[in-house]
């Protein structure tokens, strides 16, 4: 509960003011700290809107992940490769990888230079979402399963864009919600699938099709209308950005294009964070195996899974309590940790399989709060009228960090199944 109250923690009701960006972000300190009563029902609206947004963007992409090394496992591709290490599959979780990211990185390059259409941007979510679930539910094949998985991940990129550059019309609290709402479907989409498995895979599925309506809900239901929740400066920069994209598409598609080397100070540190956690979960998880412990083998994998996601949701949930600025510390650190990891997938000198969770934790907690302070510095730090492209093109940068990290990581772990496990 403190966690999911620390995204609404510094909210505060916003009113109309002067339209440069000095006097803007003034408007904006000094309503943070003069609420008004009269429009904290909007507020916390959207605050609790964009909360469900984050956790129902973002749990079919960790559902898909989870069931990584089910999915490979019914696959007869994934042959065994018993004669170096026993239970090591050629085809790596890194497929189903790809399969989740490399559609969301396509929407994410192109999402940002195309009109702003919010309301046909998400229903396409709600129906690709929906689409994702039926397919691997159904599959009974590794093409149909990994169809599902691409259109999971077409909404979950789609979705990411389409909400991030929607948030700039609200008071700037509600990246700090939509942050922890991802967060939340880390550990809900993990734990729920590792919970409901033993209703078998397709029924797990089928149920999490709920998904998708809790979306249309929160969208179009319980989020207020920007007029209601924002300042009136901010609704009209971000108003007359959209409609001078329409107007003059190629002149503001040249103008977004100058915008991202100011930009790539976000945007780097960002993506090698996350090519580094991902390329730790993709390429490790699956080969880190402890036969005397008390979670047996074959759940060990998934139980990481959830770990991980714990993390990243509490450092997701943080950014109204702890603040960092200095965002590529979280890349060096995330930078130790794929040493770590893959050092002890080849060696197995890490004693005990708790010590390993710990160090997952820590794991997560890196990236998530990667996330979470990389997009609330862009609030506070970039013009309002870029600011909804800011927002969109530095999404870009943890998809093509976890993209190559897909690649190195089926072929990271292809070499290391072919290193003989240590006496």
């Amino acid at each position: 509960m403190l966690i999911i109250f620390s995204c609404f923690a510094g909210y505060s009701p916003l009113r109309t003011g002067m339209s440069n960006f000095e006097s803007t972000n003034e408007i904006l300190s000094q309503q943070d700290r003069s609420p008004n009563p009269e429009n904290s029902k909007s507020k916390y609206r959207s605050l609790l809107a964009y909360w469900l947004l984050g956790l129902c963007n973002n749990y079919g992409y960790v559902v898909m992940l989870t069931a990584a090394n089910d999915i490979i496992g019914e696959s007869s591709e994934a042959t065994t490769h018993s004669s170096v290490r026993e239970n090591c599959k050629y085809l790596s979780t890194g497929a189903i990888l790809l399969a989740d990211i490399l559609p969301a990185l396509f929407v994410k390059l192109f999402a940002p230079f195309i009109p702003f259409l919010i309301h046909i941007r998400v229903a396409l979510c709600v129906l690709l979402a929906a689409s994702g679930f039926i397919a691997v539910a159904f599959g009974e094949t590794i093409f149909i399963s990994l169809l599902g998985v691409v259109l999971t991940s077409f909404c979950s990129g789609l979705g990411e864009v389409t909400y991030l550059q929607y948030s700039s019309f609200y008071q700037k609290t509600v990246v700090s919600a939509w942050s922890s709402g991802t967060g939340g479907a880390g550990v809900i989409g993990a734990l729920s699938y590792s919970l409901l498995k033993q209703l078998g895979m397709r029924t797990t599925l089928l149920i999490m099709l709920i998904i998708p309506a809790i979306t249309s809900i929160s969208f179009w239901i319980i989020l207020p209308k920007p007029a209601q929740d924002e300042v009136a400066v901010m609704i009209d920069i971000q108003r007359k950005v959209n409609e001078e994209e329409l107007k003059n598409p190629k002149a503001t598609f040249i103008k977004k294009l100058k915008l991202i080397p100011g930009l790539l100070k976000y945007i780097i540190p960002f993506g090698l964070v996350y090519l580094f956690e991902y390329f730790i979960n993709q390429g490790t998880f699956e080969i880190i195996q402890f036969k005397n412990t008390s979670v047996d083998v074959d759940s060990q994998y998934r139980w990481l899974q959830v770990t991980y996601q714990i993390g990243v949701f509490i450092s997701r949930s943080s950014v109204n309590i702890i603040h960092i600025k200095q965002t590529w510390i979280m890349t060096v650190f995330q930078g130790i940790n794929v040493i770590i990891f893959t050092t002890e997938a080849i060696y197995y000198y890490i004693p005990s399989f708790y010590i390993v969770v710990a160090l997952v934790l820590w794991e997560g907690l890196l990236g998530g709060s990667s996330y979470v302070n990389t997009f609330y510095r862009i609030t506070k730090e970039v013009n309002p009228e870029n600011r909804q492209f800011s927002m969109a093109i530095t999404g870009l940068g943890d998809s093509a960090g976890i993209s190559l990290a897909g690649i190195s990581a089926i072929f990271a772990h292809n070499a290391i199944c072919n290193i003989p496990l240590p006496k």
